[in-house]
């Protein structure tokens, strides 16, 4: 077995995908989702468990002959790392083929946290992982990860992205630093889109086709799905959805972007220099108490005043889930998903962002009384990138 990220599937990986994500099934199961004769079925399906690759876990229900013999994936038979990296924390997960979380482990991503530090502090939990669970380096599949973008997957580099609190992170060959590193097959993916691919696997007995998912945090980003399947541009637009025109008259964030962006109004940045603003004008005596200056207030400072009840925070947070709102009701409106996922520092922060966002989203959208689309703040939650992640890898085995 190798790692293969180019390769056409062929219908043996195929008919494992099915089983990974659908399994136990029987091969009745198979054969209807599969135009393949009963014997090459068969043929294949004893092949794969020869392999090691599945495994007959009972017998399913009669329909009047015999009870059919059950497969689903052998869960040990490799194992898979999956690695997010983002501006405030990491995560490194460990999985099985069962996509079964054995270990993982999250750190800040603070200013000495350069693309250096990160492999070789990645690597070596990684190794230590492995050594817990006696997992020898030929067992391991694969390393995935979902980044911060843009990126250029192909080459496997994360381009320039920005506020990283550590320098250092433009034009980093971060797959090929974890090959040298590691010696493990690497992929690289936008973390907004193995985010989705995560939730949508915690989902995927409920046949949701069309879904999108949106993170709010120091930046906005977002991922979308239809029929099933991630759906890609010309370029990696990862983060565009911040640049989304909702004021025209309005300031920009920065020394770049467009003016009355949304990630002006609904972003972890813009909510801090909000309440730094109104925190010199001697706004919020509360907050005062919890940061010294107005340069010292950050995502944790205004949570724990707005966990105490400060009103001038409660409306500061409100009306950046506003705005994020009325961005939501726009793609709503021009993609028309089942689903929306909401992830991000800003919606893990307090119940009220998401409450507020996507109640103002629904009054927005078009059509809302024929057209209710869900909302969902995802099963997986913080461990979503790092499960996708691993999940991208398993789905580009080559069997």
């Amino acid at each position: 077995m190798s790692y293969s990220p180019r390769s056409v599937p062929s219908h043996k990986q195929l008919i494992y995908d099915y089983i990974a994500n659908l399994g136990p099934v029987a091969k009745a199961e198979l054969l209807e989702a599969h135009d393949l004769t009963s014997s090459t079925m068969t043929r294949l399906l004893d092949e794969m468990a020869k392999e090691g690759l599945i495994l007959v876990t009972g017998l399913g229900p009669s329909n009047g002959g015999r009870k059919p013999l059950l497969y689903q994936v052998n869960p040990d038979h490799g194992y898979i790392f999956g690695l997010e990296i983002s501006r405030f924390t990491s995560t490194l997960g460990l999985f099985d083929l069962n996509m079964n979380q054995k270990s993982v482990i999250r750190w800040r991503m603070d200013e000495t946290m350069s693309p250096e530090r990160l492999v070789a502090h990645a690597a070596g939990m990684m190794q230590a992982f492995r050594k817990d669970h006696a997992i020898g380096q030929d067992r391991i599949l694969g390393l995935g990860i979902g980044a911060v973008g843009p990126l250029d997957r192909s080459s496997g580099m994360i381009i320039n992205p920005q506020y990283f609190p550590a320098k250092g992170w433009e034009q980093v060959p971060i797959c090929s630093m974890f090959e040298e590193a590691t010696g493990m097959p690497t992929m690289l993916e936008n973390g907004a889109t193995t985010a989705l691919v995560g939730e949508h696997w915690s989902i995927r007995h409920e046949n949701v086709e069309h879904a999108l998912y949106v993170s709010a945090g120091v930046s906005l980003r977002s991922a979308m799905m239809s029929y099933g399947r991630i759906v890609y541009g010309k370029v990696d637009t990862e983060g565009s959805i911040g640049q989304m025109i909702i004021d025209v008259d309005g300031p920009r964030l920065g020394d770049s972007g467009n003016y009355g962006s949304l990630e002006t109004f609904a972003s972890v940045q813009a909510l801090e220099r909000q309440v730094r603003t109104r925190l010199k004008l001697g706004g919020s005596l509360l907050l005062q108490h919890i940061a010294a200056t107005p340069e010292q207030v950050n995502l944790d400072t205004i949570t724990s005043g707005l966990n105490a009840g400060d009103p001038f925070i409660q409306e500061m947070f409100q009306q950046s889930a506003s705005y994020f709102g009325i961005g939501l009701a726009n793609l709503i409106n021009m993609f028309h998903p089942e689903l929306i996922i909401l992830g991000g520092a800003l919606i893990n922060a307090n119940p009220m962002y998401y409450q507020v966002a996507t109640e103002v989203a629904m009054k927005k959208t078009y059509y809302g009384e024929a057209y209710a689309p869900q909302f969902s703040m995802g099963l997986l939650k913080e461990d979503a990138v790092v499960t996708g992640a691993a999940l991208m890898v398993r789905s580009r085995m080559k069997l």
